[in-house]
């Protein structure tokens, strides 16, 4: 707690604020959500043992509800052999072991899903079961068009160095893709799972593919893509007779968010801009949708038999009497397009070019301040990195510390040790907003977004227009 910010945190009790809405609202559904999935492959499973675990953790998991909506204090999580526990509980105990309703957001939002995940550890049916995989894959079937718009596309984004373009016309067209691309990156967080606890076929068509990025460009509240590629272009330079550029992704959502992170780590392999892309899950369930490392798999399995795949979403619709574009079967190139992205994708790990890297220092509590302190050796591997591109809100709040900085505060200040020069660290965020915490605004920024529709509450002090997605920030910081 010494090494956050030393400024006011945002707070379940802040009624003027997205924490509130989420201890009170959010959260319970979540564990709604959680009960429901466990009773379903508890009444699937014939393993008498794993039925007889699948109902305790039902109990635990209403027993946790219960005390969250009862604003019960939190208790200490009982000890699974991972060394975080410790650092969860010795936290616990200097915050006076709180109340549901009364600590800090950041805190008691990782102490939920930690205490979650603990239920499924300290079983023996259930060590490896992620009880958010169902919904994650539902929703990234529901993803279809844009997946199949940006499948179509794929081929030509890995072979435009092809084309015949001119050397001032293929530098600029390279900046494009990476500006575009990086921007499907940034909107394809608009799926957060976490937040959108309920969301239609339809619904998820709206937030995403081509049409709504354009309408939501003018939406970007900072842009520093221009200054990231220009950097990363000076590194590849410098890099040209050493082993190349490695960039890291802090991931967030799995789903389409992760599809559309692996073509822009594609595309960065495929043009020089990267020689290795080093991805980095959560290493247990989190935040509903955060990805873990069996996610990357089950993206690629469902991309190396599409048709399997999607069929299996037309029988959902059938059994519950709806029509949708999922029910129309894939056309022969639409099947090769999806295939061809599988083979790329699956060549590049086998071949050591994509590499997947978890670290149990991105489910613990604290912000990123801690990370030079609490995990020295993930911290001097990102120092070897010549861009970090952390995905997300979560990542956003953490990096910020998820405190009360006014929103002019500059982006350096603002992630504490990890914004000061010398420490070899370049950082870019591509963040969708969905919780109250910005900076790098300009001055009398947040007072005209809080004058838009929805943007406030009746007193003017909530900061509701950051709390939907709708706005995003994309901030660079060079630390060389």
């Amino acid at each position: 707690m010494d090494l956050d910010p030393q400024v006011p945190a945002y707070v379940t009790s802040d009624k003027h604020s997205f924490a509130s809405v989420s201890a009170q609202d959010r959260w319970p559904i979540i564990i709604t959500g959680a009960i429901d999935d466990v009773h379903r492959s508890t009444a699937a499973t014939e393993d008498e043992e794993a039925k007889k675990e699948g109902k305790a953790i039902i109990e635990a998991l209403a027993k946790l509800k219960y005390e969250l909506q009862h604003d019960r204090q939190l208790t200490p999580i009982d000890d699974d052999g991972q060394p975080d526990v410790k650092g969860y509980n010795d936290e616990l105990e200097q915050r006076g072991y709180p109340k549901w309703h009364n600590l800090s957001w950041l805190y008691a939002e990782c102490y939920l899903y930690r205490r979650i995940a603990t239920l499924l550890s300290l079983s023996s049916k259930w060590k490896s079961y992620d009880i958010f995989a169902r919904s994650k894959m539902s929703t990234f079937k529901s993803s279809r068009p844009a997946v199949l718009e940006l499948a179509a596309q794929y081929k030509d984004v890995l072979n435009f160095k092809d084309s015949g373009l001119s050397a001032g016309e293929l530098n600029k067209a390279e900046e494009e893709l990476f500006l575009e691309l990086c921007e499907i990156c940034l909107w394809g967080n608009a799926t957060d799972l976490s937040l959108l606890t309920s969301l239609t076929y339809e619904d998820i068509q709206k937030l995403q593919g081509s049409k709504a990025r354009k309408a939501a460009e003018s939406n970007i509240l900072v842009n520093d893509l221009p200054q990231a590629l220009s950097s990363l272009k000076k590194s590849q330079l410098n890099n040209a007779t050493g082993p190349g550029n490695r960039i890291d992704f802090i991931l967030d959502n799995a789903g389409f968010e992760l599809f559309v992170d692996l073509i822009l780590a594609g595309y960065l392999l495929a043009s020089g801009l990267a020689r290795v892309v080093v991805l980095h899950p959560k290493s247990i369930p989190w935040f509903v949708s955060d990805v873990i490392p069996q996610d990357f798999n089950e993206l690629l399995n469902a991309l190396a038999d599409p048709v399997k795949f999607y069929e299996a979403l037309a029988s959902e619709d059938e059994k519950l009497g709806q029509k949708s574009a999922a029910s129309v079967p894939l056309s022969d190139e639409e099947v090769a397009n999806i295939k061809a992205m599988h083979e790329h994708w699956s060549g590049l790990h086998s071949e050591g070019k994509l590499i997947i890297r978890p670290n149990r220092f991105w489910t613990h509590a604290g912000s990123y301040w801690r990370m030079q302190d609490t995990a020295p050796k993930l911290y001097e591997d990102l120092r070897h990195s010549d861009l970090v591109i952390l995905k997300g809100d979560l990542n956003g709040r953490k990096l910020l510390g998820d405190v009360l900085w006014p929103p002019t505060t500059r982006f350096e200040e603002a992630i504490g040790p990890l914004g000061k020069k010398g420490t070899g660290l370049r950082i870019l965020q591509l963040r969708t907003c969905k919780a109250d915490t910005v900076v790098g605004l300009a001055p009398g920024e947040d007072e005209r977004l809080k004058k838009t529709e929805g943007g406030t509450d009746e007193g003017g002090q909530a900061r509701k227009w950051a709390w939907t997605g709708k706005w995003a920030m994309v901030q660079y910081h060079d630390g060389l």
